[in-house]
This record gives C-alpha cells, sequence and structure tokens, in this order.
C-alpha cells in the first residue's frame, strides 16, 4: 500500500533534499518488485565492472567492489533522476590512473581515497554555488574528444595485462613511455595469459551478439565472461602457471576511516581533483538529462549536482576511488524497468553481497580477462556516430575533439579535461560576444527598412541598428561599431542619429559605460543621439548608472509590444527636431558602405 510522510517542515526538508525518501509516499509492492529486480540486474554487471575499473585506476580490485557498494547507495538517495546509477567508471578511472602516476607506490591508496575526498569536495562547492548550469556551456566536443583519447589511452595501458608483460619502466613516466618499455623490455607475450585475455574479449563479443539477437537484454555477459575465465584458470591451475591473477580480496565490507591527506602531493591532487570533478559531472548530467528526457520525469540540475558530490565525499571515508554516473548501469536499470532511486540502493547491497559470499573465489579471476572486458568497454565507450559528426560539423568542434583526445593521449587524462574546457569557454566567448549593426532608410511609405547598397539615405538622420549581446564579451565589436557610426555621422554631417536597441540584451556595465560614453560624445560633436526600443533591463541599468542624466525624455523610448512602434517614434520625433532646427540640405548622394556589417 502507497505510504504518507508527514507534511511537518522537516519532512518537507527531508523529501525535497533525499529524493529516495520522498519516492516512497507513493511506493507499493509492484514499484518495490520493479526496483529489485533491476538492482539485481545492475548489480550482476557492476561486479566485474567494478573489480575491472578497480584495477584500472591503479588500485587493487576490491577498492572498486567498495566504490559500487557505497557510492552507489549514497548516489542513489541523493539523485534527481530516478535511473542513474552512481560508481566506478571506466572514464573516471582511466583520469584517476593518471593523477596517481606520480604518486610514490606506498602513498597511492592513501592517495585515491584523498582525491575522492577532493573531488567530492569540489562538486559539493559547484552545487553550493549553483555553478552546476554552466556545464551547458561546456561543449559536448570535449566529451567527445576525451573519450577518443581516453579510450585509445585504455587499450594501450591494458596490453601489458592482455599480454601478461611484468615490465613497464618508471611508474613516474608517461602511460606511452611505460607501455613502450613493457613491449621491448618483456620479451614475447606469455602463452597462457594471452589466451585466457583474447578468449575473453571473443567470449563476451560472442555473447554480446547472442543477446542482441535473442533480445536477452538482461544477460549479464560480463559477469558470464569473469566466471567462465575464472573457472578456466582454477580448473587449469594456470595460476601457478604464470597467468597473473587478481588475488585474495576480503570478504568483508568497507568500513569508516578518515582519508590521511599526503600532504606533500596535496597541489597536485587538487588540479586533478578539479578536472575529475568537471568530468563526474558532464558525465552524470549528460546521462540522467538523456534518462529524463525518455521516461518524462523532472529533473533537478543542482540536486543531481549534489548527489554526486555526497557520493564522493561519502566514498572517501569508506575506502572508495572517486566515481561518477555510469552509462552502462544506468541503461540497464532503465531498461530493467527501474521505477525509482531505490533500485541502486537494492544494486548496492547485491554488489555488498556477492563480495561477502564469493570473494574467495575472486582469486582466480585472470587479470587478462578483465584486460579484455576492459578494452571491449574503452572501444564501445567511443561514439563511433558522434566522432566523424565533430570533427565534419565546424572547424570549431574539429579543434576541441583533436585537442582534448591529443592532450589525453600526449600530456594526461585529467588535464586534458581543463584544456578541453578552457578550448571550449575561449572559442564559445568570441561567439557571444559578436554583434551586427544594421543602417535603416525611410521608404517611400514612410516605414523604416534596412538601407541596401547604393541606395541614397538623408545625410542629416541616420537609422542605426545594434544586435547581440551587450555585456564585456562584445566590448571589441560594440567599440567598433559605435566608433563606425560616430566617424559615420562626422563624414556627412549627420545631426540626428537614431540607435535601435531591441536586439540587443543582457547588458552589464561595461556595455551600458560605451553607449553613454558613445551619447556624449555625440553631444560634444553637436549630434542628437536617439535611443529606440530599449529593453526594460538596458533602461533601468543606464538610469542607475546616470547615464539618463544628460538625456531629455524624447530621446529615450522604451521598447513596445507592438513591432516597430518605438523606433517610428523615435524616427517621427527626430523629424520634428530636423524640422525645427532646420540646416542646408547637403546632396543625397548614395553612400559606399552596405547595410549589415558583422
Amino acid at each position: 500500500m502507497p505510504t504518507s510522510l508527514p507534511a511537518s517542515p522537516l519532512a518537507r526538508f527531508i523529501c525535497k533534499k533525499v529524493p529516495a525518501i520522498d519516492s516512497l509516499r507513493h511506493y507499493s509492492f509492484a514499484i518495490g518488485r520493479a526496483d529489485l529486480l533491476a538492482g539485481l540486474s545492475v548489480a550482476a554487471v557492476a561486479v566485474p565492472q567494478a573489480m575491472a575499473y578497480g584495477l584500472a585506476a591503479g588500485v587493487p580490485a576490491e577498492y572498486g567492489l567498495y566504490t559500487a557498494i557505497v557510492m552507489t547507495a549514497v548516489g542513489a538517495l541523493f539523485a534527481s533522476s530516478k535511473q542513474l546509477i552512481n560508481g566506478p567508471t571506466n572514464v573516471i578511472s582511466i583520469a584517476v590512473l593518471s593523477a596517481l602516476a606520480p604518486i610514490p607506490p606506498e602513498l597511492k591508496l592513501a592517495s585515491a581515497f584523498t582525491l575522492t575526498l577532493l573531488v567530492g569536495g569540489f562538486q559539493t562547492i559547484i552545487t553550493l554555488l549553483r555553478l552546476g548550469d554552466l556545464t551547458r556551456y561546456i561543449s559536448h566536443s570535449v566529451v567527445v574528444g576525451f573519450t577518443a583519447g581516453a579510450s585509445m589511452l585504455l587499450v594501450i595501458d591494458q596490453t601489458r595485462n592482455l599480454f601478461g608483460w611484468s615490465g613497464g619502466g618508471n611508474p613516474h613516466e608517461h602511460f606511452l613511455v611505460r607501455t613502450w618499455h613493457a613491449w621491448t623490455q618483456s620479451g614475447s607475450p606469455q602463452t597462457a595469459t594471452t589466451l585466457i585475455g583474447i578468449g575473453s574479449i571473443v567470449f563476451l563479443l560472442g555473447l554480446r551478439a547472442l543477446k542482441k539477437r535473442l533480445g536477452l537484454l538482461l544477460l549479464p555477459e560480463l559477469l558470464i565472461t569473469v566466471i567462465v575465465s575464472a573457472v578456466i584458470v582454477a580448473a587449469l591451475g594456470l595460476d601457478h602457471q604464470g597467468v597473473q591473477v587478481v588475488g585474495a580480496i576480503p570478504d568483508k565490507l568497507p568500513t569508516f576511516a578518515w582519508p590521511h591527506l599526503p600532504l606533500g602531493h596535496l597541489t597536485h591532487l587538487s588540479e586533478s581533483a578539479l578536472a575529475i570533478a568537471t568530468l563526474g559531472l558532464l558525465e552524470a548530467l549528460a546521462m540522467a538529462k538523456h534518462l529524463a528526457s525518455q521516461t518524462g520525469e523532472n529533473f533537478n540540475l543542482n540536486q543531481q549536482c549534489l548527489s554526486e558530490g555526497l557520493a564522493n565525499l561519502s566514498g572517501s571515508f569508506f575506502q572508495c576511488i572517486p566515481g561518477s554516473g555510469s552509462l552502462t548501469r544506468s541503461a540497464i536499470n532503465h531498461q530493467a524497468g527501474a521505477r525509482t532511486q531505490w533500485a541502486g540502493v537494492w544494486s548496492a547491497a547485491a554488489v555488498a553481497i556477492i563480495t561477502l559470499a564469493f570473494a574467495p573465489y575472486a582469486r582466480f579471476v585472470p587479470r587478462s580477462a578483465l584486460a579484455g572486458i576492459l578494452m571491449v568497454t574503452a572501444i564501445g565507450m567511443v561514439d563511433w556516430k558522434a566522432l566523424p559528426f565533430h570533427l565534419r560539423a565546424t572547424r570549431f568542434d574539429a579543434f576541441i575533439v583533436l585537442t582534448t583526445a591529443i592532450a589525453a593521449v600526449g600530456v594526461s587524462v585529467e588535464f586534458c579535461i581543463l584544456i578541453g574546457v578552457m578550448a571550449s569557454f575561449l572559442l564559445a566567448v568570441p561567439r557571444a560576444g559578436r554583434m551586427t549593426r544594421t543602417e535603416f532608410i525611410l521608404g517611400e511609405n514612410g516605414i523604416a527598412r534596412e538601407r541596401h547598397n547604393g541606395e541614397p539615405a538623408d545625410k542629416r538622420l541616420l537609422i542605426f541598428g545594434l544586435e547581440g549581446e551587450l555585456f564585456f564579451g562584445s566590448n571589441l565589436a560594440l567599440d567598433e561599431h559605435l566608433n563606425w557610426f560616430e566617424h559615420r555621422a562626422a563624414a556627412v554631417g549627420a545631426r540626428v542619429i537614431v540607435l535601435r536597441m531591441k536586439r540587443t540584451r543582457n547588458p552589464d556595465a561595461v556595455g551600458m559605460r560605451d553607449i553613454d560614453n558613445f551619447i556624449r560624445r555625440m553631444k560634444t560633436a553637436g549630434v542628437r543621439v536617439i535611443l529606440a526600443g530599449v529593453r526594460a533591463d538596458l533602461l533601468e541599468g543606464l538610469r542607475a548608472a546616470g547615464a539618463l542624466d544628460h538625456l531629455d525624455p524624447d530621446q529615450v523610448f522604451p521598447e513596445r509590444q507592438a513591432r516597430g512602434s518605438s523606433a517610428m517614434e523615435a524616427i517621427g520625433v527626430a523629424l520634428k527636431y530636423l524640422q525645427t532646427n532646420p540646416l542646408d540640405r547637403r546632396d543625397n548622394q548614395p553612400l559606399a558602405t552596405g547595410q549589415r556589417h558583422p
């Protein structure tokens, strides 16, 4: 039977901040059954993935499992999305591995947990400052480029485990250098290890093809692949013949412990944490928005950011590596019929039970099989439709994709995110700062229209329009246009300029200062400036800044609802002014300028 929560202020606050609790008001046996089945389906995939992602992050496999327990449960309780599953992910694990590369081996675990704490801290700060919405200004090309570069890097790095190469050079060296040393120093691949690794890839792809052909959407092909490879290793005793295995996993759950902060590496970890926090939010929000569009549920972006931050913060106290929303497990959760956030909680509980029950048998899981699984998932991580599309779409997108991908392979995975984000902003701000100018003339019917090349204009009355964002980013473009108006007025001896402002948006102090300075210069030159179609926010800003103090009431015409009414009213006042203050007419020969200028 559905239950109801008390309508007290405290209960309303809890329901608002903990959406999983809010969902209990309409919970029922049918919804609970659907959530439980979906959670079990997710757990079947989460166990092998968590082990593989733990190893991919450069830590023992059990810490990936701990992350799939704690962060999945906490993330589900606070998530706005009802289907998103948090925990270790392929993308984040690659970034963690890169961040931990220069850390001494004895400090890697402590640094990993500290990294989780810092990631959660950054994401929580972003939530409190309500900056999560800024992620929509980061081009999707950053994610496309990152996944392409990171997947390539992961495939290269996992060749060592796939072929059983024990070399790898100095752990402080770059991935490519270590992999090259492994290739050149380890000799020929180990036959048994290689057969297990390649066999796991073939077996996994075969199961996926069968799954697709028979429509078995919930077939746990990853778990089956891990189990089969472990059985083969145990039955043939390959772990005693050189095949590297995961090793013993403690049959216990994570316990509470304060993260030990490696102060000497805190600066490096903080830089990496900011990049990973940004990447984690991009990954989680993109998946959550996609799920919301399919289910039609209301999606609270800031609440989702909060859940990511709290999941990482709490995970740092329970030996977890950084995590985010998982594309694979979230899709399975949705396909399995999850109805509320409690499916994620049941998934975390199922992973905990599996960890306790089957931990002793995990020591037979071959690393080469997990390497094969990571390679397959890494290649599947690349959006093979979006990649060529973004490369061909515009030079802007192609530049960001290539810059981010090359930085991922050539510099570092976590730093490439910052490079991509900065490139996105640096290329986007000039676009946002573009302004256009338009010149108008009065037609035979007395209505203002755009002036085309070669058409004569009344040199005493110039009519211009501005269009674009009136903020600091457009300062250079705005100055260029206003200077052009000034020079044009001086060249033809204009007495009045009507400046149509209806299509200017989002004014700030810089934009209003430029408009004010232009009006003052024109007044000194004896040219009367009339502002038409002034939007309410611009009008209020000009008034507050004192820019209207030196203008007559008939020089400012606020925006009207009717199309063009304020502009025509302003032109009418300008014509009356010219009649009241007659000047000798000059010839009205066509001017050499066009009607629109970027």
